[in-house]
């Protein structure tokens, strides 16, 4: 018998026979680690998830182990149950946590840290458009917040007016609405702190723990020293504070010039941590408006002093950020200590114990991509992409253009678990199969769309005969039947033709029959070659008797069109953006992305009932609020594939361009590999063969 196995209701315990915890209910419990060849199928997902495993299963065992001692203080099964219970019970009075940061969150509300509350935030810098691995902190912040039964700020860390739009403030907030997340109240700015942060700098002067420095970019970067060597004091570091004080309002008058001075807090020259080397708090950016406050300032805070005291200003509890700012974490304490101990500031954050805390995780990392903004801006200003909002892009933008849903990537977040290891990098097929699975789900539409027409003569269709109507029941009862037109002339996609077939190959070919879906058998009887040898034309017949019934054996279905009853449409397959798994570690590999990146196909031939289903996407959703959802279908055998609404016109049915989100799985199987010579070949002893082997 195996004790204290988890019942489906929450805090319950019961006694189950060992087996029942054998396999994937016992991974999903915690109750047992997983096996290696398990967690590998996970690819890149593998070492997060199995940490996340590890994690609840030392929980989980330490729970046990408690309930476990109080059955062997009892000796009674009866009174060990309720033992178990009541254990299970005290631990399930806040959620049971997830992760690390869970686990953070669970242990300060029951210790009362921050009296039950719980407030996160989501900051953004506006110079940029979010990608994926945004994704994961929105994710991560927000559902935390929920979880707990808190709430989560947007706030936009505007403190460099030199790099950041209005347009990326818009398509933040576009981004995390659609990720399916509403932030608390109104969208919060660094910026409408000003004013409050520049009263407590000149506090901080006057309390001489700050001040003016008159030492260009590079003497400051020198004077700061390195890992290994420790910093010089400045000259200009001993000032008096009135002399300080009168310098930093100089320079917020706009009498000084851009680079003439900067405000520093006075640490100590000498820390063990670069970043505590009295850093940078204001400096002065004179030419340059800021995006909410106009020409108002000319000196701009730094991020590390605007960042922690706008956590602390908003009653935030717990800073969530990724692993790069693990340095900053003493200094973010610094600064909002500091400005603690000033008369009457930070109410939210009495008593001292309260101040929020910041904590790190590792960040999203993928193969074939790149996760940073600089970068990614890098390539929409040089124009090897269009613009933020490419398809091929992993901005949020561009992801949701090219029509993947918001609860695939919530789906990926959630796979990939939150770990502070940094080495971890997903495979981009994990991605793909996430994206896979929530449209199988959510997408209805489904029609045939031939991709590389390739002309087909059905040469026992009489030629006076007219085209065959063949209507096919749409899955949805209120949508009309699919006509698809079968006559003398049709098109068949030319990656279903091989006039020498590899091995395996069960489409089309000279000789061989293919089962048209939803249509007839036809068998391929000759090719017609153009002027420059490439083929332009099948002639095949066609099986009268076989419509509606089962393909033969070993005879494969196919997609098809009709050239004349079928809507020519453009169609955009996309792959990897960067050909390198790892782009940031290949010379140029992040400067252009791959050639195979992008293949525009425009003479692609769509059934007609493409345009029934996109004009009541549109009437439907007409009034939605952007960003509005984008019409998605499956086009049979070849994948999911969305409406370009940036570039299409759908009162011009001649101009129809589709994105695809994702290909089909491909079930054509490789040549097989030469099989091994025989260990013992036929006339050879077994003792010969040894042998042989032994000398060679």
């Amino acid at each position: 018998m195996a004790l204290a196995a988890p019942c489906s209701t929450a805090g319950a315990w019961s006694i189950q026979p060992a087996r029942a915890y054998h396999g994937s209910r016992a991974l999903q419990a915690g109750l047992l680690l997983p096996r290696r060849h398990d967690w590998r199928l996970l690819g890149g997902a593998g070492l997060p998830l199995l940490a996340c495993m590890r994690s609840r299963f030392l929980r989980r065992r330490r729970n046990l182990a408690a309930g476990l001692a109080a059955i062997l203080r009892s000796r009674s099964l009866c009174s060990a149950t309720a033992c178990l219970s009541s254990a299970s019970h005290d631990r399930e009075e806040f959620p049971e946590a997830g992760n690390f940061v869970e686990d953070i969150v669970a242990q300060d509300m029951s210790k009362g840290t921050y009296s039950g509350r719980v407030r996160t935030r989501f900051p953004p810098e506006p110079n940029g458009y979010l990608h994926i691995g945004h994704v994961k902190s929105i994710c991560l912040n927000f559902g935390i917040a929920s979880k707990f039964g808190g709430a989560c700020n947007l706030r936009f860390d505007d403190t460099n007016p030199a790099s950041e739009k209005q347009e990326f403030i818009d398509s933040i907030k576009e981004d995390v609405r659609w990720l399916g997340f509403q932030w608390d109240g109104s969208a919060r700015y660094a910026s409408d702190y000003f004013d409050q942060l520049y009263t407590w700098a000149e506090s901080l002067i006057e309390r001489d723990l700050a001040y003016v420095d008159e030492l260009s970019a590079e003497e400051i970067s020198e004077y700061r020293g390195s890992l290994t060597k420790p910093g010089k004091d400045s000259p200009f570091r001993n000032r008096s504070a009135m002399e300080n004080l009168d310098l930093f309002r100089r320079m917020r008058a706009g009498e000084l010039p851009q680079g003439a001075a900067v405000l520093r807090a006075k640490i100590s020259m000498a820390h063990r941590n670069v970043i505590m080397r009295d850093p940078i708090m204001y400096r002065i950016l004179k030419d340059t408006p800021h995006p909410r406050t106009g020409d108002a300032w000319c000196i701009y805070p730094s991020y590390d002093w605007a960042h922690g005291l706008s956590d602390a200003i908003e009653g935030v509890t717990h800073s969530v950020c990724t692993l790069e700012f693990n340095m900053h974490n003493e200094l973010y304490d610094w600064f909002n200590e500091a400005v603690l101990s000033l008369p009457g500031s930070l109410p939210l954050c009495q008593p001292p114990s309260a101040l929020p805390k910041q904590h790190e995780f590792a960040r999203l990392e993928m193969t074939h991509i790149v996760v940073s903004k600089r970068k990614l801006k890098r390539l929409v200003e040089t124009g090897h992409v269009d613009g933020w909002d490419d398809p091929r892009m992993p901005t949020i933008s561009g992801m949701r253009r090219r029509g993947y849903p918001a609860s695939a990537l919530r789906k990926l977040c959630e796979l990939i678990g939150v770990t502070k290891v940094p080495t971890s990098v997903i495979e981009y097929s994990l991605l793909e199969n996430c994206v896979r699975d929530s449209l199988q789900e959510e997408v209805s539409a489904n029609m045939l769309c031939v991709l590389r027409p390739l002309r087909v003569t059905v040469t026992n269709w009489p030629e006076d005969l007219a085209d065959e109507v063949l209507e096919v029941p749409q899955e949805d009862a209120s949508m009309p039947a699919r006509r698809l037109h079968f006559g003398r002339h049709i098109c068949i996609d030319a990656e279903d033709f091989q006039e020498l077939p590899e091995p395996g190959f069960k489409r089309l070919s000279p000789g061989q029959r293919v089962k048209l879906r939803y249509g007839y058998v036809i068998l391929c009887e000759n090719v017609v070659r153009g002027a420059d040898g490439q083929i332009e034309e099948l002639h095949c017949s066609y099986d009268p008797e076989s419509l509606g019934k089962r393909p033969p054996k070993n005879v494969g279905v196919i997609h098809w069109a009709h050239p004349k009853s079928s809507l020519p449409v453009t169609v955009r397959l996309y792959d990897r953006l960067f050909e390198a798994a790892r782009p940031e570690e290949v010379d140029g590999g992040v400067d252009a992305p791959s050639e195979s990146s992008l293949e525009e196909l425009p003479g692609a031939l769509c059934e007609l009932s493409v345009l029934e289903w996109c004009r009541r996407h549109q009437e439907a959703h007409q009034a939605a609020a952007p960003p509005r959802p984008i019409f998605k279908a499956q086009f049979e055998r070849c994948g999911f594939f969305a409406l370009d609404d940036k570039v299409s016109e759908l009162h011009d049915v001649k101009h129809l361009v589709f994105n695809c989100i994702v290909a089909q799985r491909n079930d054509f199987k490789a040549p097989p590999k030469t099989p091994r010579q025989a260990k013992n070949p036929p006339g050879k002893k077994k003792s010969e063969g040894n042998a042989e082997r032994n000398r060679s």
